[in-house]
């Protein structure tokens, strides 16, 4: 798939290149040979990956049908503490082992932070995971 991505491994931490703000406003990365988006809803107390096309910009179904986000503890701009999260994402649109988007919940999610974040999860049947920290909100 990408170009950006040669070895397709998935099992980096995120390098300085960028893709830009993805369709949705979030935070564009690669899970293993895909390309995914990052958000957050803080007002649903909810994140959200869907999972996108080398373009970068349409959403496409992937062999998977749940993924796991972890965040690091980190504060708010006015020093409350965050704690560490670990949030289990379910697809919301599963069909035949697969899907495009990735919904989790957690009451943590409410503060306006940028995460440390990783990824993780099977795809394909194959391990992938990522980590990056999100860009500050535009």
């Amino acid at each position: 798939m990408a170009s950006c991505n040669p070895s397709g491994s998935g099992n980096k931490t995120e390098t300085p290149h960028t893709h830009g703000p993805g369709p949705n406003g979030g935070y564009v990365f690669h899970l293993g040979k895909y390309h995914a988006e990052f958000t957050v809803d803080h007002e649903a107390k909810q994140c959200k990956i869907v999972m996108l096309g080398e373009d970068s910009k349409a959403a496409i179904a992937v062999p998977a049908v749940e993924l796991t986000v972890v965040t690091k503890e980190t504060k708010t701009k006015d020093d409350q503490a965050v704690p560490a999260m670990t949030i289990q994402l379910s697809a919301t649109d599963a069909a035949e082992g697969s899907a495009t988007t990735f919904v989790g919940t957690d009451p943590g999610l409410a503060a306006v932070v940028d995460h440390y974040v990783t990824v993780t999860g099977k795809i394909g049947g194959k391990d992938v995971k990522r980590s990056f920290k999100e860009p500050p909100a535009r």
